[in-house]
């Protein structure tokens, strides 16, 4: 399975991340090994490729580059940008992966993704775990030489300009993800699915306490053993999220609702709480809850309503199956517990064609079940059909063309208001991010000569971008006057109400469309005819 990392750098020595690429380093202090004489120790084996350095040291090529343009001058820029492509240990074996071929590939997907930035490309054919993976460093400054065109996870013009510096936005992650589970499947290598998340989220930080834990514990057991002394009884070490995860799934075993998953939580001294449709957990030795997302999937608000869901079926069916005490105080509190969590069994079903069933080698059983089956479905039709006053087949023709031409109506109305309702948030957020620029707007003012203008928009290059972009976006609009955003956002809340409510009255329309469907259906089949060819009879006679 291929990995894929990224980490920034405020570090204004670009010689360190080379220093780290071609000598051995502590997994642990990330400082660099030194020998008997206090040398630093080569790497034994690598491959290292410099990219658009123009023949010069990458680290010499990047400050020259970072004075002309006069960026990451400031402690607080990030100056570097290093990422990491691991291939599984397998790959070598099973696919052919050489270290060569891998630096091949890793050359290729920077020059294709990260062009016109300076960069480091190096290959190592084993992890600091031993574990035998290929893995590929991406090393590029921030700062952009060449202008470049627009890539796809780029969403400002600045990300294409010379002098501008490198985003790793969600969007590009996620893009930039995709390409290496692209990359893999062409070349036949191991992947897994890097767009979506794993049940248990390992950290790079949760993964670095572990391991240290892991030592510091195996140290102690190892001294026990030499000195005699009791061994400790733990073995593997668990950090505090190792002990929440079991903690977590150890009550959702059990719970059925949310209140009683909370309360089993409690009884830990965890505390649960939703803030915006997302999970936290708030442990007793912590001020700042962790968020479910940090935790890992299976640990989310989704996952846990499901998994509730399921323990409530699976209780219910237990409690119908076997009722205890059926006279009792229990037993009512049980079929009352069972009539909430059940799920919706007397809703109208399509009836089934036996015969066709029969030609399709159905046995004697499923043909018994299938005559009781439609036996219900047969009345529960009947009685809806006089419920909705029909008097013929006709009548529901008409009904089921006019819940269509309601439901289109319906649709149409609710995609309008959503077409308005994006349009009215794509306005806000160009509204806010054109106020955010207004210092920069107003300082420009305050320049009296044109070469002050001048270099006061280099230095507030990016602001004026995005203000020039926003002021397109007005244009574009007919926007002469900008709304007030506090106004705009009020809009924004009572278009999401009435988009609410449509959405429900689309729901019911389509409920009853497919309602009428099935009722025309059986009753089609209870009458066997075809719908078209053979002549309608009334119900009633």
């Amino acid at each position: 399975m291929a990995i894929f990392k990224h980490i920034s750098s405020k570090n204004a020595d670009y010689g360190a991340a080379e220093a780290y690429l071609t000598f051995e380093h502590d997994e642990f202090t990330m400082k660099p090994v030194l020998d008997e004489t206090g040398r630093l120790i080569p790497r034994e084996d690598y491959r290292l490729t410099s990219l658009n350095c123009g023949g010069e040291d990458f680290a010499i090529a990047c400050m020259r580059s970072n004075l002309r343009y006069g960026k990451n001058q400031k402690r607080e820029d990030v100056k570097s940008h290093h990422y990491i492509i691991s291939f599984d240990p397998r790959d070598a074996a099973d696919n052919g992966l050489t270290v060569d071929r891998a630096q091949e590939l890793g050359e290729q997907f920077c020059r294709e993704h990260f062009p016109g930035h300076q960069a480091l490309v190096c290959t190592h054919p084993d992890g600091h775990n031993h574990s035998g993976n290929i893995h590929v460093h991406i090393v590029i400054n921030s700062l952009r030489i060449e202008e470049v065109p627009l890539l796809p996870y780029m969403d400002r013009p600045a990300d294409t300009k010379d002098g501008c510096k490198h985003r790793c936005t969600d969007a590009a992650m996620n893009y930039l993800k995709a390409e290496v589970m692209e990359m893999c499947h062409r070349e036949g290598l191991y992947q897994i699915d890097l767009l979506h998340g794993s049940k248990n989220r390992l950290t790079e930080r949760e993964y670095w306490a572990k391991k240290k834990g892991q030592v510091q514990l195996d140290k102690a057991i190892a001294e026990a053993a030499a000195t005699g002394a009791a061994p400790p009884r733990q073995t593997k070490f668990e950090t505090d999220k190792d002990k929440l995860r079991k903690t977590i799934r150890a009550a959702l075993s059990s719970a059925s609702s949310v209140d009683e998953f909370a309360e089993l939580l409690l009884r830990e001294g965890v505390t649960v709480k939703e803030s915006r449709g997302r999970l936290s957990y708030l442990t007793p030795d912590r001020t700042k809850p962790i968020t479910a997302r940090k935790l890992g999937d299976d640990f989310d608000r989704a996952a846990v309503l499901a998994i509730l869901e399921q323990n409530a079926h699976r209780a219910a069916q237990k409690t119908a199956a076997i009722p205890e005490y059926p006279d009792s105080i229990m037993g009512r509190l049980q079929r009352a517990k069972a009539a909430k969590t059940a799920p919706k069994q007397d809703s109208l079903q399509r009836m089934i064609d036996r015969e066709a069933k029969r030609a399709e080698g159905k046995g004697a059983g499923y043909d018994r079940w299938a005559a009781l089956h439609n036996l219900k479905q047969m009345a529960a039709t009947v009685n809806l059909y006089q419920e909705y006053g029909f008097s013929s087949p006709e009548e529901l023709d008409e009904a089921l063309t006019a819940a269509h031409a309601a439901l289109q109506y319906s649709t149409a109305d609710l995609k309008t208001l959503e077409a308005t309702l994006k349009e009215k948030k794509e306005l806000h957020r160009q509204l806010s991010v054109y106020i955010k620029t207004r210092p920069a707007r107003e300082g420009i003012k305050a320049q009296k000569s044109e070469k002050a203008r001048a270099a006061y928009r280099q230095a507030h290059e990016g602001d004026f971008l995005i203000a020039e972009a926003a002021a397109r976006y007005f244009k574009e609009q007919g926007i002469s006057k900008l709304p007030a955003r506090k106004a705009l956002q009020a809009e924004i809340e009572q278009l999401t109400t009435e988009k609410n409510e449509r959405y429900n009255d689309y729901r019911e329309k389509k409920q009853r469309v497919k309602e009428l469907q099935t009722v025309k259906i059986n009753i089609d089949q209870i009458l066997r005819r075809e719908p078209e060819r053979q002549k309608r009879q009334d119900l009633d006679r």
